[in-house]
C-alpha cells in the first residue's frame, strides 16, 4: 500500500466517524504511546481459585456420536494436522505462532501497535496467523480430555499455551493488535480451564501460574482500554465484551475484576441490542456473523449464569429473537442465507468435523429457550449444546419458555434474578418477511428457497461487512445453490478478489454503467450506500408468493425488481426495470458450483445431482440482452464461488449485456423440472 493510498484511506475513514468516535480514537492513540513508555503491570494475586466448573454429569450427557467425532478431530490435531481457510497445516504439534504458511512469511515483532498487519508483504496473511492463536483447536483438545480422561490431550494443551505465552508477552507482536482476537482467545482459555478441571495440572497451568495470570490480566486490561468504537462497533465489540465478561467471571482474581465484569455486561447488553434488528436478524446482514454473534452471546450468558451474576433483563430476549430468526430463515437443509461477508468465525469450538454449525445453534436454542412448533427439525448431535445448557440457569417456569399455542408474551427471568422481567412475543408461525432487515424468504412447501434482498446496505456508517448486492436474489433447490451468492473468499492482501466478491457484478442483480450500486472506499469501508425499500412482500398465499423492491444506488436511475414464486409450477419469475435514462446494463446470474449449464442464445438448461438423483431446471433469460457464460476467469475475476474463507472454485456465471431504460423490462424465468 502506497503512502498516498494510505493517506487517502485514512481521510475516507475519518469522514465516516462522528465527533465522539474521533475523540475516543485520539485518546486511544495517547494511551498506546503511554503504554509504550510505561506498560501497565499486573497486580500480585494470592489465593486464586477456579470455581466455574461444569455441573456433575455434564460430560456424560454428551451424545456418543458427537463425542466420537470430537475425539477423532482431537487425534488429528495431536498429529499436527489442521486446516485454516483452505490452507492445510501439519505443524500444529509445535506451531510457529507468527508464521503464515500461505505466503511463507513471518510477522515482524516489536511493539504491537507498530506491526504493519494490514500489509501482506510485511506480515503475511494476517488471518492465517491470527486464527490458530484464537486457541479454539485447543478447546477441542481440552474437550477430548474431559471426555476420555486421556492426559496426553491435556499435556499438549498445556505445552502449547506455555509456548504461546512465552512467545507473545503482553503488548508484543501481532497477537496484541485486534480486540476481537483477544476476546475470543479469553473465551477459549476459560473453556480450556473448565474442560481440564479434572486434570492435576490444571491449577498449576492457570491460577497458580504467574505467567498465565499476567496474560489474563493484560488481555482484560487491553480490552477495557481499547474497545471497538462508533463506526467499528459491529461483531468485534460483541466478541470483546463476551471475552471480557467470561474472563472476569471465571478468572475473577484481580482487584478490577468486578468493574471489568460490570462494564462488560453493560457493553454486551447495549451492543447486542444495537447489533440486532427487532426482528432478530443481525444488523450486519451477513449470515455467518449472525451465527458468530449468537454463539458469543450464548457463551457469555453461560459464564454469567455459572458465576451467579445477574444479567440485564434485555440480554435474553435479544438472544431469543436471534434464535427464532435463524430458525425462520434457514432452508430445508438448515443452511442460512449466504449474504454479506463470511470469514468462518466461531465463538466457541468444542466439536469435531462433520458437526453442523447451524443445527448445533438451533439445538442450543431449543435447550435454552425451547423450540417452537414451526421450527425445522434438527436431527444431528453436538458437544457444545449440553455444555452450554448445563451452565445456563433454568427458568422459573420449569421449561425456559411456555410452549402453549398461540404463543403469548412470555416472561423471561431466571429463578434467582431480581430484575424486572421482559415480555417477549414469539411468532406463532414461521416468519418470511423481516421488514426492518429488508429480507424476504419465498419458499414452496417442498424444496425451493429464495432470499430477496431489499434491506439496508449494511450496518453503521462504514458498513464494513456489506456487499454491493442491492436487490439480489439467492435461490436453492433442496439446499443446493442454483442461483448462488458467490461468498467472500478473502479480506486482506488480494484487493482485486476482495473487490470482485463484494461487487454488484458478483451478485445476482443488475449493474449499470459498470459501477457498483454502493461506493467502496476500502476493503471494509463504503462511502456511499444504496438505499433500498421493499414495496411488496406477500408470502401469505401458499400458491403464489410475491416480492418487489427498488433502490437508488445508481444516481439518476432507480432499479426496481419484482420476484414471483409459483409453487404449483415450481417456477420463479424475476422482472427487472430501470427508471431513468438509457444506460449500459449487465444482468448477472451466478450458478452454484454443482450446477452445469448449457447456454444456447438466451436459454440455459441447468443440471445437477442431489443425493444420487439427477435434477434439472430451465433458465429463460431476457432476450434483449446478449448472454455469455463465464467460468473461472481471473483477468478480471468472474465466474467463481467461495464455499468458505480462503477457498474459491470455478462456477458458471451468466452475464447479459445491453442497455436499460424506462422503456424496457428484463424478465427471467427459472423453472424446475420434476
Amino acid at each position: 500500500m502506497t503512502v498516498s493510498t494510505t493517506a487517502g484511506w485514512y481521510l475516507r475513514r475519518l469522514s465516516r466517524m462522528g465527533p465522539l468516535e474521533v475523540a475516543g480514537r485520539a485518546g486511544d492513540t495517547v494511551r498506546r504511546r503511554r503504554w509504550r513508555a510505561e506498560p501497565p503491570n499486573c497486580p500480585s494475586v494470592t489465593g486464586a481459585r477456579f470455581t466455574a466448573s461444569l455441573p456433575a454429569g455434564t460430560i456424560a450427557a454428551i451424545p456418543a456420536d458427537a463425542a466420537k467425532r470430537l475425539v477423532a478431530e482431537a487425534d488429528r490435531l495431536m498429529d499436527g494436522h489442521a486446516e485454516f481457510f483452505g490452507v492445510a497445516r501439519d505443524d500444529l504439534a509445535d506451531p510457529d505462532w507468527w508464521y503464515d504458511p500461505k505466503t511463507g512469511r513471518r510477522a515482524p515483532g516489536g511493539y504491537a501497535f507498530d506491526v504493519p498487519y494490514r500489509s501482506e508483504d510485511a506480515a503475511g496473511d494476517i488471518k492465517q496467523i491470527w486464527e490458530p492463536s484464537r486457541h479454539q483447536y485447543l478447546t477441542v483438545l481440552a474437550a477430548a480430555y474431559a471426555i476420555t480422561g486421556n492426559e496426553r490431550y491435556a499435556e499438549r494443551v498445556a505445552g502449547q499455551l506455555r509456548s504461546w505465552w512465552a512467545v507473545n508477552p503482553p503488548l508484543h507482536g501481532v497477537h496484541w493488535i485486534s480486540g476481537i482476537e483477544l476476546g475470543i482467545r479469553l473465551l477459549s482459555w476459560v473453556w480450556i480451564r473448565r474442560l481440564l478441571d479434572g486434570w492435576p495440572g490444571a491449577a498449576p497451568l492457570f491460577e497458580d501460574n504467574p505467567v498465565a495470570r499476567n496474560q489474563i490480566w493484560h488481555h482484560q486490561r487491553w480490552l477495557a482500554a481499547f474497545p471497538s468504537r462508533g463506526s467499528s462497533a459491529n461483531n468485534h465489540v460483541i466478541a470483546e465484551a463476551a471475552g471480557q465478561l467470561a474472563a472476569a467471571c471465571a478468572f475473577g482474581w484481580f482487584p478490577t475484576s468486578t468493574r471489568w465484569r460490570t462494564d462488560a455486561l453493560r457493553s454486551l447488553d447495549r451492543q447486542l441490542r444495537a447489533n440486532t434488528f427487532g426482528s432478530g436478524l443481525n444488523r450486519e446482514l451477513a449470515g455467518e456473523y449472525h451465527g458468530l454473534v449468537l454463539e458469543l452471546g450464548l457463551a457469555a450468558l453461560a459464564e454469567a449464569d455459572a458465576a451467579g451474576v445477574p444479567v440485564p433483563a434485555t440480554i435474553r430476549p435479544v438472544l431469543l429473537r436471534m434464535t427464532d430468526a435463524l430458525a425462520a430463515v434457514v432452508d430445508n437443509r438448515l443452511r442460512p442465507p449466504r449474504q454479506g461477508d463470511a470469514d468462518d468465525g466461531h465463538g466457541l469450538v468444542v466439536d469435531g468435523a462433520g458437526t453442523d454449525r447451524w443445527a448445533s445453534l438451533l439445538a442450543t436454542g431449543d435447550a435454552v429457550f425451547g423450540r417452537l412448533d414451526w421450527w425445522p427439525t434438527v436431527t444431528g448431535t453436538d458437544v457444545r449444546t449440553p455444555l452450554l445448557a448445563a451452565l445456563i440457569r433454568p427458568y422459573a417456569t420449569g421449561r425456559p419458555y411456555a410452549k402453549t399455542q398461540p404463543y403469548p408474551k412470555t416472561q423471561l427471568r431466571p429463578e434467582n434474578e431480581t430484575a424486572p422481567a421482559v415480555a417477549v412475543t414469539r411468532p406463532a408461525t414461521r416468519p418470511a418477511h423481516f421488514a426492518d432487515a429488508g429480507m424476504t424468504i419465498l419458499r414452496d412447501p417442498a424444496k425451493i428457497w429464495c432470499r430477496c434482498d431489499g434491506g439496508p446496505h449494511g450496518f453503521l456508517s462504514i458498513a464494513a461487512h456489506a456487499h454491493a448486492d442491492a436487490l439480489s436474489v439467492e435461490v436453492r433447490h433442496d439446499g443446493v445453490d442454483v442461483l448462488a451468492d458467490p461468498g467472500t473468499f478473502c479480506y486482506h492482501g488480494q484487493p482485486e478478489w476482495r473487490q470482485y466478491f463484494r461487487s454488484t457484478l458478483g451478485h445476482n442483480t443488475l449493474q449499470l454503467d459498470g459501477t457498483d450500486s454502493s461506493v467502496s472506499g476500502g476493503p471494509f469501508l463504503w462511502t456511499r450506500h444504496a438505499r433500498s425499500r421493499v414495496l411488496e412482500a406477500d408470502t401469505s398465499d401458499e400458491g403464489v408468493s410475491r416480492w418487489c423492491a427498488e433502490h437508488d444506488g445508481y444516481q439518476g436511475s432507480v432499479h426496481r425488481r419484482r420476484v414471483e414464486l409459483t409453487a404449483e409450477t415450481a417456477e420463479l419469475r424475476v422482472v427487472d426495470e430501470v427508471r431513468g435514462p438509457r444506460r449500459a446494463a449487465r444482468l448477472a446470474f451466478h450458478l452454484g458450483p454443482a450446477i452445469t449449464a448449457d447456454l444456447v442464445e438466451n436459454r440455459a438448461v441447468l443440471t445437477w445431482t442431489r443425493d444420487g438423483e439427477n435434477r434439472s431446471a430451465v433458465l429463460d433469460l431476457p432476450g434483449q440482452l446478449d448472454w455469455r457464460a463465464h467460468r473461472g476467469e481471473s483477468d478480471p475475476p468472474l465466474g467463481w464461488y467461495s464455499a468458505g474463507f480462503g477457498r474459491k472454485e470455478p462456477a458458471t456465471t451468466l452475464v447479459g449485456s445491453g442497455f436499460a431504460d424506462s422503456a424496457r423490462q428484463f424478465t427471467t424465468v427459472l423453472g424446475f423440472r420434476d
